[in-house]
């Protein structure tokens, strides 16, 4: 495959994760009061991570951060509160591409031992959301909350948490089935 069809296939696939994520997250089982929801959205951005490396899934979680905000907006209140809920805490599910490696080498094995890398890179790329979200809380929520403002802003955003694991949850089923080796992924 040439350079040209290759950027081509993986502008493509970006295009698409961004598509199906958007139609993921539409799908809601809950959501919060003052924004944040349970949904499976973060589970295409994961998977392309896992399938292309962290820069493809840390640039692709920031342009669905923007695509979120105009599809399901929750008002900012400041430019800095736009950049961490949104594009920074998407590209922080993109992380989880750092374990990519090691979760390839476990499925091309054929080995359960799968399970533990890919356990941690949605734990890496869940938690690097979270952290987002929770100090935007902390910073410009502060004026509302009473009582200890950390202690709510990791409460309030414990919907990430549930979200990763729901969605590590599926991709137990899906990883075998889109596995793609590293050295295919890179090209």
């Amino acid at each position: 495959m040439n350079s040209s069809s290759s950027r081509l296939r993986l502008l493509v696939e970006i295009a698409l994760v961004l598509a199906l994520a958007a139609v993921l997250n539409s799908i809601k089982l809950w959501r919060m009061p003052q924004g944040g929801t349970f949904s499976l959205g973060m589970l295409p951005l994961f998977v392309l991570a896992l399938r292309r490396g962290p820069a493809v899934g840390i640039l692709a979680g920031g342009l669905y951060g923007i695509v979120d905000f105009f599809v399901d907006p929750y008002p900012p209140v400041h430019w800095v509160q736009f950049a961490l809920d949104y594009p920074i805490a998407y590209a922080g599910v993109g992380l989880a591409g750092f374990l990519a490696a090691p979760v390839h080498d476990a499925l091309a094995r054929k080995s359960k031992s799968w399970l533990l890398p890919l356990g941690g890179a949605f734990a890496l790329g869940g938690a690097a959301r979270y952290a987002a979200h929770v100090v935007s809380g902390v910073v410009f929520f502060a004026q509302y909350a009473k009582g200890p403002v950390l202690l709510y802003s990791l409460l309030y955003n414990l919907y990430v948490p549930v979200s990763a694991a729901a969605c590590f949850t599926a991709a137990i089923a899906l990883m075998p089935l889109l596995a793609v080796p590293p050295a295919e992924a890179s090209s």
